[in-house]
């Protein structure tokens, strides 16, 4: 276990490090002054330059390229000139020195995702803070209604193979893998926000907290969670439902549950002691992998219902073309996949002692 671990958290820091090279090349070619999209409209040529000092953006890309790195390091460098963008005073980190030389120091600290261009100078730090804990809130929801509802339309679908309930299930399935999360947020919100408005109590549009009416307190607003978590959960839903019944339907044609229908053994305990437990390798793959597309695809959805959240986020940096929410977001989800790909290895080396991990 210790070497899997070691192995896998190498294998997680050169993934990360591709990562951070991609979307760091990726969004520095786009056109467009960073040090003009922080000031706004209210830059001159002095201010222009300061900032672009300040900041690094004088420099050749690769400088930059550096710099981004060294902002993201755990253990990193500073001089002591207070005007460049390597100095403590300029980027503001909370950290440990850990050795002073004469012309900077080594120091500890938290990864520096840099500052927002579009908000006031806001750290992307503290924007994903604000925003993420929304998205893990609707991305747990779903992927609740989506466990629970695929598990039991699977299982009712495999005992009822063939039959009417069978064929319901698969058409209901396909069609929720077939509809875009977008198309059906948007017919959610018409249809029980506004059309049946008065028997529902639904909003089409809403976020986990709001302003009372004197717009002195943030309510909690636990029914805006209800649309876009039913709507996000549908697709993962559809999917854990069809692979449910398709592992359950494999299962059953192992020799063991023939040898254990030779013993005797009742369609309970055979479903529950044997088959279940066999047949959810599939179901957690599934489950890993839509609960992190989630954190990142809840964009549409979250668009649409006007949630708070991550998704949100990313859409309104785009249009404003704010690079450093952009990429520590991307960097935040990429994350999240490479540590949840983790967790899922040893689910699955609880649900078979018999997987070696490699």
């Amino acid at each position: 276990m210790g070497t899997y671990l070691l192995k896998k958290t190498a294998n997680t820091f050169l993934t990360l490090f591709g990562v951070v090279t991609v979307i760091f090349f990726l969004f520095n070619v786009l056109p467009g002054d960073p040090a003009r999209m922080m000031l706004g409209q209210n830059e001159d040529e002095e201010q222009l330059a300061l900032v672009q000092k300040k900041y690094g953006f004088d420099q050749p890309i690769f400088t930059q390229y550096l710099y981004y790195l060294n902002d993201l390091s755990p253990l990193s460098f500073h001089k002591n000139d207070p005007d460049h963008y390597t100095s403590l005073s300029s980027a503001n980190y909370s950290s440990k020195t850990l050795l002073a030389l004469e012309k900077g120091s080594v120091v500890l600290k938290y990864p520096f995702l840099r500052r927002s261009f579009a908000k006031q100078d806001k750290k992307v730090t503290q924007i994903l803070k604000e925003t993420l804990p929304n998205t893990f809130i609707l991305a747990t929801a779903s992927i609740t209604i989506a466990l629970f509802l695929g598990l039991f339309l699977g299982l009712l679908s495999a005992l009822n193979k063939d039959q009417r309930v069978d064929r319901f299930i698969m058409v209901f399935s396909t069609l929720g893998m077939s509809l875009p999360s977008f198309f059906t947020a948007i017919i959610f919100a018409w249809l029980f926000g506004f059309v049946w408005h008065k028997y529902t109590g639904l909003e089409m549009s809403g976020s986990l907290y709001e302003l009372d009416d004197f717009g002195e307190a943030n309510r909690l607003q636990l029914k805006n969670l209800i649309l876009p978590a039913v709507v996000l959960g549908i697709r993962p839903l559809a999917v854990i439902s069809q692979l449910m019944r398709n592992s359950l339907l494999e299962v059953y044609n192992c020799e063991y549950i023939k040898t254990a229908r030779a013993k005797g053994l009742g369609s309970q305990k055979i479903l529950f002691n044997h088959a279940f437990k066999n047949a959810l390798s599939p179901v957690v793959t599934a489950i890993s992998g839509w609960f992190a597309s989630m954190l990142a695809g809840a964009v549409f959805v979250e668009y649409v219902f006007g949630w708070n959240g991550l998704g949100k986020e990313i859409v309104n940096a785009l249009n404003s073309l704010d690079l450093p929410v952009i990429m520590g977001a991307v960097l935040l989800i990429s994350t999240i996949f490479v540590i949840l790909n983790i967790f899922v290895d040893l689910v699955y080396k609880y649900l078979n002692p018999k997987i070696k991990l490699t």
